[in-house]
Formats: C-alpha cells, sequence, structure tokens
C-alpha cells in the first residue's frame, strides 16, 4: 500500500467518524430537547398544583375564587386583591406554557389542552374583567393570545351552570355545600 492509498484510507476512515460524531450529537440534541419539554411541562404543572392544593385546603380562597368569578364587585378590597394575586399566578403558569410552547419545548397537545383552560377561565365575567384592568402587564404576544381568545370566546352561562349543578351535587344545597356564587 503506497502512501496515496493511505491517505485515501484516513480520509474514508474520518469522514465515517465525521458522519458518526454528527449523529450523535443529533440524537444527544433530540434527547435534550425531550428532556427540555418534560422539564417546562413540570415546572408549569408545579406552578398549577400549588395553586390547586392551595384551594384543596383553604375553603376561604375557595369561597372568594367563587365569588369574584362571576362578579368582582362581590369581594371587598382585600379579597379582590386575593383574586387578583390568585389570577396571577394562574396566568402567570399559563404564560409560562405558552412562551414554551412557541419554542417548541412544549409539546402541542399540551399546551392545545392549557389553551382550552384558559379559555375556559376566560368565559367568566370576574376574571374578565380582572383580565381588563390588570395593574401589571404580561407578555405582547401572551397579551394578544388571550385579547384574540377573549374575542372568539364568548360567556357561556350554560357551562357555568353546568358547573354550577356539579359543585352543587346538581343542586343539593346544605352548610357543606355554600353556593359557587
Amino acid at each position: 500500500m503506497d502512501l496515496q492509498s493511505l491517505g485515501n484510507l484516513g480520509e474514508f476512515i474520518s469522514g465515517i467518524a465525521v458522519v458518526i460524531s454528527v449523529v450523535y450529537v443529533a440524537l444527544q440534541v433530540r434527547q435534550n430537547t425531550e428532556s427540555l419539554r418534560t422539564e417546562n411541562y413540570a415546572r408549569a404543572l408545579e406552578r398549577v398544583a400549588a395553586m390547586q392544593s392551595q384551594l384543596s385546603r383553604d375553603t376561604h380562597l375557595v369561597q372568594l375564587l367563587s365569588r369574584g368569578l362571576t362578579d368582582l364587585s362581590k369581594l371587598p378590597l382585600q379579597q379582590r386583591i386575593q383574586f387578583t394575586w390568585s389570577l396571577y399566578e394562574l396566568f402567570g403558569a399559563l404564560e409560562f406554557m405558552f412562551h414554551a410552547s412557541r419554542s417548541r419545548a412544549l409539546p402541542d397537545e399540551i399546551w392545545d389542552r392549557w389553551s382550552a383552560v384558559l379559555a375556559w377561565w376566560l368565559t367568566y365575567p370576574g376574571v374578565r374583567s380582572w383580565w381588563e384592568s390588570r395593574p401589571t402587564p404580561f407578555t405582547p404576544s401572551f397579551t394578544a393570545f388571550v385579547e384574540a381568545t377573549l374575542e372568539n370566546n364568548p360567556a357561556d352561562p350554560q357551562a357555568h351552570q353546568r358547573w354550577r349543578e356539579f359543585i352543587l351535587l346538581n343542586g343539593a344545597k346544605s352548610a357543606d355545600n355554600p353556593p359557587a356564587d
């Protein structure tokens, strides 16, 4: 084997090594992207779960949200402030998921689910009033998304009634089942 043949063999082997390296890096990037998606979703769910956990333990907060959903004027000043911070926490988590989905760090299927949750919350008059008067902004792209959702998502009194009936166990009222409004 002459020097030229050895050089060609070396180039061929180097080319194969480069191709293997590129394939390996591509697999690592793909695995890292999947890991990032899972981590982002877990972080967003932790925020929502923390709020849900608080709601499951704090009957005062549940009553406050129930009244505030339908009419913010039913809440005294301190409770309106509590309502505001609760919605900021919820919408902050939704904003995080919105941006994660836009950067492809959150699967579309997951964002579709949570954007439907956002649309459901926005059907309530108290949430709409809060959104229109929020004192601090969200990012422009998330704000535009919420505004578009509001335009295309009218209040649904039948859905609210179904929710009330579910909460009240189909209308049964007792000391343990106060009205949802």
